[in-house]
């Protein structure tokens, strides 16, 4: 069993104004074949969280330690904690003009392994996983996101989580701009792989609507900074019908 260990985690931005101090103190354990979901209203840190564990350079640690096992994430590359096994799913993806889907998932396969996948192998393993999610064939020879639709971008990086899996899967708000089938389609990518591995999630959501599909083992709710209260899955139904009112006022 793996363990992704968050202990007294603190982190800041730089502003006009400054530094920002946006993390406070955050303490959070993450086993193997967990699901946990950090709730919280905007602006309470939870891309921050996200960020940070995968080494953004904008968000600065100034105590604390993240360790996968042992090892401390915080000391490694942002290549490095990709290939201890950690992956990543953006908020909002980035466009990268010129490279196609096809050789992006390929050149991502080759440095986490170390060696290339073998061609047929490899196609077969693509294609399966595109079906899966409902994509069609040609989207490998698009440039990755660029003319992407919001659901299509969402789509695209649980292939890459279907493709590449990962130890701990951090995803950051997935559920953002996506209708109900979409909604639907990504969720089932996370449970598939949640179902035949041993990878952990930490699942990053504003609203409660993706865990209708993607049931937590763990709720956690960020308020300025801070985990402000944690519990089983029954919270998530609480925050539905109360809502963050109580830890703001």
């Amino acid at each position: 069993m793996s363990t992704l260990t968050i202990k007294n985690l603190h982190v800041q931005v730089e502003t006009n104004d400054g530094p920002k101090p946006i993390l406070k103190g955050v303490d959070l354990s993450i086993d193997s074949r967990e699901i946990h979901a950090i709730m919280g209203p905007n602006g309470s840190g939870k891309s921050t969280l996200a960020y940070s564990i995968a080494g953004h350079p904008e968000y600065e640690v100034t105590d604390g330690e993240v360790l996968l096992d042992g090892a401390n994430l915080l000391e490694m590359s942002v290549d490095e904690r990709a290939r201890a096994g950690l992956f990543l799913a953006m908020q909002y993806p980035v466009e990268v003009p010129g490279v196609t889907v096809a050789n992006f998932l390929r050149t991502a396969k080759t440095a986490l392994d170390g060696q290339a996948p073998k061609v047929r192998q490899w196609v077969g393993e693509v294609d399966a996983a595109m079906e899966r999610l409902r994509m069609d064939s040609s989207f490998s020879e698009r440039d990755v996101n660029t003319g992407f639709s919001g659901g299509e971008k969402k789509r695209f990086e649980i292939l890459q989580m279907e493709l590449l899996k990962p130890r701990f899967a951090v995803l950051d708000e997935t559920d953002s701009g996506l209708d109900v089938d979409a909604l639907r389609v990504v969720s089932e990518g996370v449970n598939r792989l949640h179902g035949s591995s041993d990878a952990g999630f930490l699942l990053i959501t504003h609203y409660t609507r993706i865990l209708r599909y993607i049931k937590p083992s763990h709720v956690h709710v960020f308020v300025d900074g801070r985990v402000a209260e944690q519990g089983g899955p029954d919270l998530a139904d609480r925050l539905e019908e109360e809502g963050y009112d109580r830890f703001l006022s």
